[in-house]
């Protein structure tokens, strides 16, 4: 499951730290020996204090995306919001291997291979968005790690990745760089994008409502719709409760969508949409 991590001034996912280790803030993570007798927990945690510590025994070849799920199920009890989560999270990829870029560059090939070949569990999403997509030109706000951008910019579109955090999408540009998956990067608010009109032929943004407020998030719809020459593509997870620990703050289901289509076209009426359900909630904009 893809999240918005690394909201701006909270995670350096670059930042120095020893072999093995991972010190942020109020959170330690330690990389343990691996233990091959199957009955020892993945994750272990403690907390003295303010100061939260985990060990894990992760490798290398398990750094993927799915380590968010991973985490939620062994540690959610544990975790104390977002905050704590990204730390976690960004801990344990820099403690599996050594070095920033080496660590961040094995977990970008683990995660788009696992993407890529179907495996991952949000891989239904991408496929699904990438049909979604017209037209040469792509927006994809709120990217975060930029997956989905990278998987478009392989498959020949002009894409540009777009998010709050600046760290992040430094992150991005050094990776796809390594990758020879160069995309455009532009850290911005989703809801001000710095671009003229029609800048893009399709402007996505995927999981990435269920963060924002009711009003941020239309402020975000109504940026996309004018980025957008053709078609605004909006997926949203569908859950019983909103998942805090990822930064969820909103629910969705099909009548949701249905009065945030039919609110977001009863202005302009060179605008019509259709929703759908497809592992989470879909939303699609088009101008007639």
């Amino acid at each position: 499951m893809t999240v918005a991590l690394l909201d701006p001034a909270e995670v350096d996912p670059l930042a120095p730290t020893s072999v093995g280790v991972w010190h942020g803030d109020g959170v330690r993570v330690l990389r343990r020996p691996p233990h091959d007798d199957g009955r020892r927990a993945r994750f272990t945690a403690s907390r003295e204090g303010a100061v939260l510590t985990v060990e894990h025994d992760l490798t290398p070849d398990e750094l993927t995306d799915e380590l968010a799920v991973l985490l939620t199920q062994q540690l959610g009890s544990w975790l104390r919001g977002r905050p704590e989560f990204e730390q976690v999270f960004t801990g344990v990829v820099r403690s599996t291997v050594d070095g920033g870029i080496a660590a961040w560059q094995r977990f970008y090939r683990n995660s788009i291979a696992a993407l890529e070949d179907g495996s991952a569990a949000f891989a239904p999403v991408h496929e699904r968005a990438a049909e979604l997509v017209v037209g040469p030109r792509l927006i994809d706000l709120g990217s975060c790690f930029g997956f989905f951008p990278l998987r478009m910019q392989r498959s020949g579109f002009e894409v540009l990745a777009t998010d709050l955090s600046g760290p992040t999408m430094d992150l991005l540009d050094a990776v796809s760089r390594r990758l020879r998956r160069p995309v455009r990067t532009l850290r911005c608010d989703a809801g001000r994008v710095p671009l003229p009109d029609h800048a893009a032929d399709t402007v996505t943004a995927l999981h990435l409502l269920e963060h924002l407020d009711e009003p941020t998030g239309d402020r975000v719809l109504t940026e996309a719709l004018r980025l957008a020459r053709y078609r605004v593509v909006v997926a949203v997870p569908f859950e019983e409760q909103p998942q805090a620990c990822y930064g969820h703050i909103r629910r969705f289901d099909i009548a949701t969508l249905r009065t945030l289509g039919e609110r977001l076209c009863a202005a302009p009426p060179s605008m019509r949409f259709t929703v759908s359900e497809h592992h989470g909630g879909w939303l699609v904009l088009d101008r007639r």
